[in-house]
């Protein structure tokens, strides 16, 4: 029989099986929370913990236990109003008396037990009803650019890179290096020097061994004097290279339809696409930047409260969108400089002659200029649209199309559509 050890380390005062048991026993609670925080929050901080409040009463649990038997004769303190024999009647409101976190005259209640669910766990709970898979780690193809940092140092290299204290520090190793043992020499000369002159200077071997001790003496000197302060072998310049990182900056358009055939349940399958498509970029680039484009026979730039709360009524004019985009590329994210990707949301509804032009802008126009573009319909009934955009997914690799209906098909669907670019990356 095989056993599981659970050796991972749990904080200070804390239990990590304590506290999932807790997160399954008030589930219901915690994705109430969950929920309320997905429509009140922006894509952009959907991410963080989320704090749930849980009623006091909800925590009790039931226990049994033992009753006082026979009969007993109680003296309560303070009773002016009941006498032997007095039938008391239960409490109103239930038997809950006064708490539920509000104030009360007698000075007592109860308040709501507060926990803060972590980033993890707050996603857990999130991606719960679409029915996850394991999830896996997919790579976008990514532009490699170049940039430069610190590699040690190099004996060659511009003035300007010169580093002085290193370049000094190797000119004095070398001159101790090169001058120690001529030194030593030199000092050991200097005291035989001195003994000879102090003996018989009228001796012929005493005036030979001085001759040859002062001659050996000026040479060590000119031999020292000769070591240079600073050699070119001592300089050292500051050395950098370029290595290829992941370009840094990403730009999400936002496109969906706000006709009046778009209702609040395919809005809410909307987002939470491109909820999905903001966080995956994230884990990609550095700087995310969002635009929100909607759509009615007319495109606006908008922000987020606007994009996903607003109600319009009228028709649907598809090209309206992808014209505003390819302008706003233009004006501000330059391809060249950024990474650009697309995430358009409908129900598919669009005036019938403008269906052929959506997909000659996305050919033309705006493809040539994205990395990548998914176009996800929340209606199962094919229309013109979806019957002109299947002819260009055909075409072109970075465009893709799914039918996403309920929301437990959005993370398999947005699944669908990135992992044919992540097996090539």
């Amino acid at each position: 029989m095989q056993q599981i050890i659970d050796r991972r380390l749990s904080g200070k005062n804390k239990s990590i099986g304590n506290r999932e048991r807790f997160l399954q026993r008030h589930k219901a609670q915690i994705r109430e929370a969950v929920r309320r925080a997905v429509d009140g929050r922006g894509i952009r901080d959907l991410e963080r913990g989320e704090d749930v409040h849980i009623p006091k009463k909800d925590l009790s649990e039931p226990v049994f236990g033992h009753g006082e038997g026979g009969v007993r004769e109680v003296v309560r303190p303070g009773n002016s109003e009941h006498v032997k024999g007095d039938r008391i009647a239960k409490p109103k409101g239930g038997g809950q008396g006064q708490g539920g976190g509000q104030a009360s005259d007698s000075g007592e209640g109860e308040d709501d037990f507060v926990f803060h669910l972590s980033r993890e766990e707050f996603m857990q709970v999130f991606f719960e009803d679409l029915a996850l898979p394991n999830l896996e780690r997919t790579q976008l193809a990514e532009t490699p650019e170049w940039k430069s940092h610190r590699a040690g140092f190099t004996s060659d290299g511009t003035p300007t890179n010169l580093h002085v204290v290193r370049s000094m520090r190797g000119a004095l190793s070398r001159r101790i290096a090169l001058g120690t043992g001529k030194r030593r020499e030199l000092h050991e000369l200097e005291e035989r020097l001195a003994l000879l002159k102090r003996e018989n200077p009228a001796d012929l071997e005493v005036q030979r061994m001085l001759k040859e001790t002062e001659d050996r003496i000026a040479f060590l000197k000119q031999r020292i004097a000769a070591i240079p302060f600073l050699d070119p072998i001592d300089l050292r310049f500051r050395n950098r290279v370029r290595t290829p990182v992941p370009t840094s900056r990403a730009v999400m358009f936002c496109l969906m339809d706000v006709s009046g055939s778009m209702d609040e349940s395919r809005k809410d399958l909307a987002k939470r696409f491109f909820i999905l498509l903001y966080l995956f970029l994230t884990r990609h680039y550095e700087k995310i930047d969002v635009v929100f484009i909607r759509h009615h026979t007319q495109a606006q730039e908008v922000d987020e409260q606007n994009f996903f709360h607003a109600t319009e009524t009228g028709g649907t004019v598809v090209s309206s969108a992808l014209v505003l985009m390819e302008e706003i590329i233009r004006a501000r994210y330059p391809s060249s400089e950024w990474n650009i990707y697309g995430a358009q949301a409908s129900d598919g509804d669009n005036w019938h002659h403008d269906s052929g032009r959506c997909r000659e802008l996305l050919a033309q126009q705006i493809l040539p200029l994205c990395r990548y573009f998914a176009y996800v319909q929340v209606a199962e009934q094919e229309q013109n649209l979806w019957d002109e955009y299947s002819k260009l997914a055909e075409e072109v690799r970075h465009f893709a199309m799914r039918k996403a209906t309920e929301a437990a098909q959005i993370y398999p669907v947005f699944r669908e559509l990135f992992k044919k670019e992540g097996a090539q990356a």
